[in-house]
């Protein structure tokens, strides 16, 4: 039987139709919408449950909520004055009243949506420092997007498909930015549980800064000369403990956004056996 060529471009068209209704019928019912969305993402991992949430020594963690099973985290760019230590105060820029911004945490194979609003007085982006996603939403301004402007919001959604110690922070003028104050860790656990477990984990974002005495902001143009280096933004005293009890498995994660330098890290007169 013979058929001309709008014939055949109809008979796909309403055949595609048919596979999209079937789809969406046979996912009506289902709590877990996310796979829908992406095939490799996995029921949303509980904190207490599926993983032992990390500690962020003078910081906190962002909450989350789960919509038809994508976690739902909402981060807010904007000013803010920030204690280093008594005495020593700037204005900065950070995320949630924070710097630097509350941890994120989830879990591997979770569907992650998170919305950036951008309450600063320029525009401004959110990169995921090390974790594979889409191009798009990679959060490079100019590049993979276009820059949140004040007062708007934009929505990051993706799925982690890697578990580990990753970052966020700025990606529009970043240097200037991120010298303000704009990062955050980003904490994936693995799906499985890994044994041994640690008993405790801490996250620490180091950074470094140039504040000249008598000036309330930090100074974005200093690429050398640094005067001040922070744990989660704190300096000593100010600088909260790490406490645990003999014989626990501890865990440290360490992320650093310093402009130019690394920071070796010891544990001072702490007798340690690595297990």
């Amino acid at each position: 039987m013979s058929q001309n060529r709008r014939g055949f471009l109809l008979s796909a068209s309403a055949a595609s139709m048919g596979a999209v209704a079937l789809t969406r019928a046979a996912t009506a019912g289902s709590t877990f919408e996310a796979s829908v969305l992406d095939p490799a993402a996995r029921a949303p991992g509980q904190p207490g449950i599926d993983y032992r949430p990390v500690i962020t020594p003078n910081g906190a963690t962002l909450p989350f909520k789960i919509v038809d099973g994508v976690k739902v985290f909402h981060l807010i760019a904007e000013e803010v004055e920030h204690e280093f230590a008594e005495g020593l105060r700037a204005h900065c820029w950070g995320y949630n009243g924070r710097v630097h911004g509350p941890t994120i945490e989830a879990v591997e194979g979770d569907r992650v949506r998170i919305y950036v609003s951008n309450r600063l007085p320029a525009p401004t982006t959110v990169h995921w420092h090390g974790v594979l996603l889409p191009s798009g939403m990679d959060g490079v301004g100019g590049l993979s997007q276009r820059s949140i402007q004040q007062g708007e919001t934009f929505k990051y959604e993706f799925t982690l498909r890697q578990h580990g110690t990753l970052m966020y922070h700025s990606h529009h003028d970043e240097m200037t930015q991120m010298a303000m104050g704009m990062m955050g860790m980003f904490v994936v656990h693995p799906r499985e549980r890994q044994d041994p477990a640690p008993d405790r984990e801490f996250v620490y974002m180091l950074s470094e800064w140039k504040i000249t005495p008598g000036t309330l902001r930090p100074d974005p143009n200093e690429m050398t000369d640094f005067n001040v280096v922070t744990l989660n933004g704190k300096v000593f005293p100010s600088t909260t403990p790490l406490v645990a009890k003999t014989g626990e498995r501890i865990r440290i994660r360490f992320g650093n956004l310093s402009a130019m330098d690394h920071h070796p890290m010891h544990l001072h007169r702490a007798p340690l056996s690595h297990r």
